[in-house]
């Protein structure tokens, strides 16, 4: 596969897919990314399992953080790696060898987290593989959610939009996620 472009329904397809997801090396610091995309995909209806051994037992966002992946209760449908691009390789090993155990389905990288080494191990051992890309923008972009207020819509307007016709809280592929 292509790892440097992605067809919208390839990631469309895996989103509406998902229902469950690991989120290594989620941080409790509303400040960081993770935290603003674990919180996200939660209220989106995703079952969310924060791991962060340095976390593990405490909440992040009302979630259990788990030390490791092989503690995450199945089913698991994607690893979302929020490290660096090295760490990424590990933790798409240890995904491999849980694969069966957890139910995995896909291999997401974060934003700047690309490695091919592991995209081609978790490809070989029929994951799914995203890099360099978040699930939160994507879901936004891809439900229209991102478009609402005129970002990203291509038209330029001084017109505020209309709210209440649920526009902002469109989903992936038409099935309604709440939690």
């Amino acid at each position: 596969m292509n790892h440097d472009s992605y067809d919208d329904t390839y990631i469309a397809d895996i989103l509406g897919q998902t229902k469950s997801i690991a989120m290594v090396g989620a941080s409790a610091n509303i400040n960081r990314p993770s935290f603003f995309a674990l919180k996200y995909l939660v209220g989106k209806g995703y079952a969310v399992h924060p791991i962060n051994p340095g976390l593990a037992g405490n909440e992040i966002a009302g979630q259990l953080v788990y030390a490791s992946l092989a503690e995450v209760p199945a089913p698991v449908d994607m690893v979302d790696i929020f490290r660096n691009s090295e760490a990424a390789l590990e933790v798409t090993r240890e995904a491999i060898s849980l694969k069966d155990k957890l139910g995995l389905k896909i291999v997401w990288m974060q934003l700047s987290v690309r490695n091919d080494v592991a995209a081609a191990e978790a490809e070989a051992a029929g994951l799914k593989v995203v890099m360099n890309r978040c699930p939160k923008i994507e879901y936004g972009r891809l439900s229209g959610e991102i478009g609402w207020m005129g970002v990203n819509s291509g038209v330029m307007s001084s017109k505020r939009p209309l709210l209440g016709n649920g526009v902002q809280s469109q989903v992936i592929g038409g099935a309604v996620r709440r939690s």
